[in-house]
């Protein structure tokens, strides 16, 4: 869940009751149902083009399908927009169901398995090959794991992040600390914490989200880093009310209430947090890349003023962290030369250096942030990444340097817990009352939040 994006909780039931909005928007399909053209052409369909108000975006799709379309003649793409709908997963469940997905469909990597549940995706693993994605060699494994299962490729991840440690460099040096080392433990967070607070003027040193769902999101990249887990291997069950559970929860406390270093006001949802960023009053706090993006575009902070470190852990790096992303599934029945021809597409606008969400030279003058090591898609030191890299720095509108210390350290990447909205909406509690309440019984907290978990694993969302 990257921090600008992620789908607000809902119920599934609730797909029916859009299904016609689903449909209805969906229509916009070509009326030959994406097989081959009189012309002989090979026609595919796919969705999630950038929605009309994002002009510049959309142009970007646009000249890139001219540009592949005059590469591959025998290739049509026919882009169908479903406007919103594809942040928003009733409508993903509904067009799922109701068998109205493009011929190639967008999807976030948690999705894999109702995908899987609904029957209408393709199995395409013979065709995926560095013949039909040039760079599949260089894409990195975990991303590719999110669209495999038994062994079989289902799908081709597009975007991935991963979250770390963000931290204001202005803050940093008038608090003595080492801009280029950035904390990487959660003890050295809290004592960097404390110096930064030590600054006044309403600083926080740390800063932590409590409220409309982000708290429990929180709550889990930090769990993680800790080699936690929010539900056990077979998702039926919570298993957060531990060790870990309890350190997580008991340094925010004692930040909160010890060293006073968190800031006063709390409940924060994500855009109070980043307001207070813009504004210069945080220190430090867990997101991805794109954060520092949304700081700058909606938040009027500034690029220069943010770097970033890997997830800290307990005595050392982090051992895992959260992470998530998005991809493009095949529709079951498709043919060879369609499957193959999407393939093609994703590969030149969304994994090719030098081309489509690559297209540095593009990006700089459009104002787009150029130099963030986001999407993290593939695997470091390795060819695409080196030929990605070289661009990203010769274009950068962002000082490469300043992401240096997150790119260069990987943590191992885990994927939100199944149900995830529902389940972060419940953490919250948990996290607001040590935030908030001195006197926090954090056990309590824990076997609380783990008894209405249990009920949302079981009632598939619903907590009923």
């Amino acid at each position: 869940m990257s921090a600008p994006l992620y789908r607000k909780v809902v119920a599934v039931a609730a797909a029916a009751g859009l299904a016609g909005l689903s449909l209805a928007a969906c229509s916009t399909k070509s009326d030959d149902d994406g097989s081959s053209s009189s012309g002989g052409k090979v026609s595919i369909t796919v969705d999630c083009q950038p929605v009309a108000s994002q002009k510049e975006l959309l142009a970007n799709w646009n000249a890139d399908v001219d540009a592949f379309e005059k590469e591959n003649p025998n290739i049509e793409i026919k882009s169908v927009s479903v406007g919103t709908q594809c942040n928003n997963p009733p409508d993903f469940t509904a067009r799922l169901q109701g068998g109205t997905t493009t011929d190639v469909f967008y999807g976030y990597m948690t999705d894999l398995q109702q995908v899987l549940d609904s029957g209408q995706v393709m199995d395409i693993t013979e065709y995926v090959n560095t013949s039909t994605v040039p760079t599949w060699d260089s894409v990195d494994a975990g991303a590719k794991a999110a669209f495999t299962d038994g062994g079989k490729i289902y799908g081709i991840p597009t975007k991935n992040y991963s979250m770390g440690l963000v931290y204001n460099k202005n803050l940093f040096q008038q608090a003595g600390l080492d801009v280029k080392n950035p904390p990487k433990t959660w003890a050295e967070v809290r004592e960097a914490a404390k110096k930064i607070s030590a600054l006044g003027n309403g600083i926080a040193g740390y800063s932590e989200y409590s409220a409309g769902n982000t708290g429990g999101w929180h709550f889990t990249a930090e769990i993680y880093s800790l080699g936690g887990q929010m539900v056990t291997e077979d998702g039926k069950k919570a298993d957060f009310n531990n060790a870990q559970g309890k350190q997580v929860l008991q340094t925010l406390k004692d930040m909160r209430f010890t060293d006073n270093s968190v800031g006063e006001k709390q409940l924060l949802q994500w855009p109070d947090l980043l307001t207070n960023a813009g504004a210069g009053k945080v220190g430090m706090f867990i997101g991805a890349p794109d954060a520092t993006t949304a700081i700058v575009t909606q938040f009027q902070g500034k690029y220069q003023d943010w770097a970033m470190g890997p997830m800290p852990g307990q005595d050392g790096p982090a051992k895992a962290t959260l992470g998530g992303g998005e991809g493009y599934f095949f529709k079951k029945g498709l043919s060879k030369e369609q499957v193959e021809a999407g393939l093609k597409w994703l590969a030149y606008q969304k994994l090719t250096p030098g081309k489509g969400q690559f297209d540095y030279v593009r990006a700089k003058p459009q104002n787009n942030p150029v130099g963030l090591p986001q999407p993290q898609l593939f695997t470091v030191g390795s060819a695409a990444y080196n030929q990605e890299l070289e661009q990203r720095k010769a274009n950068a509108n962002v000082t490469v340097e300043d992401f240096a210390a997150f790119e260069n350290n990987p943590v191992p990447v885990k994927v939100e817990p199944p149900n995830a909205q529902a389940v972060y909406a419940v953490l919250d509690a948990a996290m607001s009352a040590v935030l908030t309440d001195s006197k926090a019984n954090i056990d309590q907290l824990l076997k609380t939040a783990e008894e209405k978990v249990n009920q949302v694993l079981a009632t598939g969302g619903t907590g009923s």
